[in-house]
């Protein structure tokens, strides 16, 4: 079945009937969590909401002010998931997420004009595609593209765009001989009935169920994103179009005024002022880890001349880390003291327990629980990595521990 949805992408509304609604088990995905409900799936006469395939998401909408959550096909069917039922043979109204729509078919229409730029300049085949929720990949038939090559093909698409080529949709019996000269990647193995092919004047023929624009000039623009590695020799090109391109450019914009105010200065300016201040970052932290060697030094020194000598020290240092802990201890280097050294903020400070076997061993796992931490001990060295620091604590179980 040809759904209205496939014979008009346009269609924002549709008075339609119910025809079957049966209880399910529906798996839905709740903030990146994968969720079972109780839900209804609902088939109606026939439908304006696309019940995804062929790489496009489902749409959105509603069926008599009933939100759909979920539309998926079944052979020649669309299956449509809602919360509630509908009664059969009910007269209903559906509307479409209109935006939602939209932007599955700028993103589905620029992918197959890519794919076509790709193959007939390069002879780049693609082998899937994805849209995604911000931005869309295509995976294409060759180990590598170049950046000549990337450029040259967003400059066809978009100049293919400015010529306002028409996209047509053809209906075909699935034994036409037609369709054997267009593009296609196989149909799905529960098709049945008949076959659309989108065609964009003068440049491609392509087997597909998806939404389309009717022309090139409703995508606005494209642009490619980026170049990655795919599977098994395969490359990803990534890309933006239509209204995302927009979207992309005013955060872009956003971005670039609030570093602008930060930075005191104009964009064209940003790349060389944040190395600046990363270089002098750089600097600053070498300097701060020289000083911290030497007052890690200073402190071994003083804790060894201490008079009485005591049983135990505690040494916290937020700023510093591990190289300050271990240039204290290769200063110190006495067993006799326990010390526990301390270093960062929470939730990631490092803490190390240095002392005689027989003490660390007993102590550190306390001190590990009560940081809410965990760590590891071999010798006069237990070692562990905690989220919080309670000094209060840590000094109560060494004082019960010397029983001061």
């Amino acid at each position: 079945m040809v759904f209205a949805c496939q014979k008009d992408s346009f269609l924002k509304e549709l008075d339609t009937s119910v025809v079957s609604c049966k209880e399910a088990k529906v798996s839905i995905n709740n903030n990146g969590k994968k969720e079972v409900i109780d839900g209804f799936e609902i088939v109606l006469e026939d439908t304006i909401i696309f019940p995804e395939g062929g790489g496009q998401p489902w749409d959105l909408g509603t069926i008599a002010e009933k939100e759909i959550i979920q539309a998926v096909r079944r052979g020649a069917e669309a299956v449509h998931v809602l919360r509630e039922p509908l009664d059969v043979g009910r007269k209903v109204t559906v509307k479409l997420d209109w935006n939602r729509r939209l932007d599955h078919m700028q993103q589905h229409s620029g992918q197959h004009l890519i794919t076509a730029v790709a193959c007939a300049e390069y002879g780049f085949a693609t082998s899937s595609w994805s849209l995604g929720e911000e931005i869309s990949y295509i995976e294409l038939d060759t180990p590598s593209i170049s950046a000549d090559q990337v450029v040259h093909v967003e400059t066809l698409v978009n100049q293919y765009i400015r010529e306002c080529r028409p996209v047509t949709v053809q209906v075909y019996e699935a034994s036409d001989p037609v369709l054997k000269e267009v593009r296609t990647r196989g149909l799905p193995e529960d098709h049945v009935g008949l076959v659309r092919v989108v065609s964009i004047e003068k440049l491609e023929n392509n087997m597909c169920c998806g939404t389309h624009v009717s022309n090139l000039s409703q995508l606005q623009m494209i642009k490619l994103t980026g170049v990655e590695k795919g599977k098994k020799n395969k490359t990803k090109l990534s890309f933006l179009s239509g209204n995302r391109v927009l979207k992309k450019m005013e955060e872009f914009l956003v971005r670039e005024t609030a570093l602008s105010n930060l930075l005191q200065n104009k964009g064209s300016v940003h790349v060389q002022l944040v190395e600046k201040i990363q270089d002098a970052l750089k600097t600053t932290s070498k300097n701060l880890q020289v000083v911290l060697r030497e007052l890690a030094i200073a402190e071994a020194e003083k804790l060894k001349k201490a008079s009485p000598k005591l049983k135990f020290s505690i040494i916290h240092r937020k700023e510093a880390d591990m190289d300050f802990i271990n240039a204290f201890l290769r200063e110190f280097n006495d067993e006799e003291i326990l010390v526990l050294l301390i270093v960062g903020e929470e939730p990631a400070i490092q803490v190390v327990l240095h002392g005689k076997p027989e003490i660390v061993a007993e102590v550190g796992p306390r001190l590990s629980d009560i940081m809410e931490g965990k760590g590891f001990g071999k010798g006069h060295k237990y070692q562990a990595k905690v989220g919080k620091l309670k000094m209060e604590e840590a000094t109560q179980i060494l004082n019960e521990y010397f029983k001061i």
